[in-house]
């Protein structure tokens, strides 16, 4: 069975990471268009790229590794060592060592999957919250600023600027975990695993967002036109009939409460 950690020369234990980084030193080293070797060259890219394709993907990766460990298991039990003998002991020997090896694969899979799945949250809570925050400032139009004391404006400020440092560093997260610039194309021939990792162009998602929020905010006004006389009658001092400027405040910082309770809960789990 091919040994796809060694043609990337990466320990089994390696991390996503690691694993990244090794096959993009090998990627820049052996790329056909930089070697004049020929056919060697093309042999060994395409063993280096198809290695990757699998030790890249977590879920492959542990079916790979479970298949791996099989073997070794197998060939162990084939040599001439003391633990490879047919006596008792290390028999069971053996397959305690096969059980803790294969508890790692899954523990692995299992990591890497909850530290993907926590960082498409990052990015999504976000998202979403700005997306329904929009929608109701739009709908609501609160006047808090206008209201505010001095001591409650600087508050607001205060947390409006954070809110907006906290989502501009989401986005720009976001932006550079699952987006590409069309200008880069050319790259991915010495890095074809951004193509895998990114698989959405930058405009596009920058269109995503601006449509995301014009839709919130075309919603929002449409639903608060029809629920104006309630709305403004019910809290005349709190709500206004017309989008002010401090409409801008308040999304930011719905998005970085929103985000502090999701840390926190994700915490507590």
């Amino acid at each position: 069975m091919v040994n796809h950690y060694k043609i990337l020369k990466v320990s089994p234990k390696a991390s996503n990471a690691e694993i990244k980084s090794a096959y993009r030193r090998l990627a820049r080293k052996l790329h056909p268009d930089l070697n004049k070797n020929g056919e060697n060259t093309s042999r060994d890219f395409a063993r280096i790229s198809k290695a990757y394709e699998i030790l890249g993907n977590p879920k492959q990766r542990a079916v790979y590794d479970q298949e791996l460990l099989k073997v070794q298991y197998s060939n162990s039990s084939k040599t001439n060592s003391v633990f490879s003998s047919d006596n008792l002991h290390a028999r069971r020997w053996r397959q305690m060592a096969y059980e803790r090896r294969y508890n790692e694969i899954i523990d692995r899979m299992i990591a890497d999957e909850r530290r993907e799945s926590m960082a498409l949250q990052k990015i999504i809570f976000p998202v979403v919250g700005l997306f329904i925050s929009t929608g109701f400032v739009a709908m609501f139009k609160p006047k808090f600023w206008a209201q505010a004391q001095p001591i409650g404006k600087i508050v607001l400020f205060s947390l409006f600027v954070i809110g907006l440092i906290h989502l501009f560093k989401r986005l720009r997260t976001a932006f550079e975990r699952y987006t590409y610039r069309n200008e880069n194309l050319h790259e991915w021939i010495f890095d074809e695993s951004k193509i895998i990792e990114k698989p959405y162009t930058r405009l596009t998602a920058i269109s995503f967002l601006i449509v995301g929020i014009g839709i919130s905010l075309s919603v929002g006004l449409l639903v608060g036109n029809y629920l104006e006389l309630f709305i403004t009658s019910t809290m005349p001092n709190l709500f206004s009939s017309s989008l002010k400027p401090e409409f801008v405040f308040y999304p930011p910082i719905f998005v970085l409460l929103v985000d502090l309770m999701h840390s926190f809960a994700s915490n507590m789990d």
